[in-house]
């Protein structure tokens, strides 16, 4: 049954093994993330060496939950070629898998065969499922979460046959 959504961050601290996302856009309109999007399109790439220069909330978030042994597992779907949006992605997957995540990328086209849901989602121990719902233009309109066992399996089973197509990060060249 389709609900509010609590928190993020409250989602992700009840995790005991896995939290995987599909996602399925080509393009993010976040303000948060408006900033970093603007650095990068004038050439600004942070310093590996630096972490002041890259890390954020959301990679603190993510290290301190797979330091609990929770598998965070990400997949973009993309169209090829990327779009600019994506390229940002992209170029900086390499601080999510520094923190802890696995990402992998799937060109669109080789997902033709592949039953997916109509929204990006998350789901959390395989028991419950986050939908973000998003504006033509990118613009976050909030989430709900599904329990509905039939609803997870659908979402768990796009999953998967994303997981196994897709091409790691660090062999993905865009």
């Amino acid at each position: 049954m389709l609900r509010n959504a609590p928190p993020f961050a409250e989602l992700l601290a009840g995790c005991e093994r896995s939290a995987v996302h599909l996602e399925m856009r080509d393009h993010y309109d976040d303000p948060d993330e408006a900033p970093r999007v603007a650095a990068w399109k004038s050439g600004y790439r942070p310093d590996p060496e630096d972490r002041s220069t890259w890390w954020r909330p959301w990679l603190d978030m993510v290290a301190e939950t797979s330091a609990r042994g929770v598998a965070i597992r990400r997949a973009r779907i993309v169209s090829e070629p990327v779009s600019e949006y994506t390229r940002y992605l992209y170029d900086g997957t390499w601080c999510n898998v520094a923190a802890g995540e696995q990402v992998r990328w799937l060109p669109r086209r080789q997902a033709n065969d592949i039953a997916l849901p109509g929204n990006d989602f998350w789901i959390f121990d395989d028991r419950i499922v986050r939908f973000g719902y998003f504006s033509g233009e990118g613009t976050y309109l909030g989430d709900e979460v599904d329990d509905d066992p039939a609803v997870i399996k659908l979402c768990s089973s796009a999953f998967e046959a994303v997981w196994e197509r897709a091409t790691p990060h660090d062999n993905y060249t865009i």
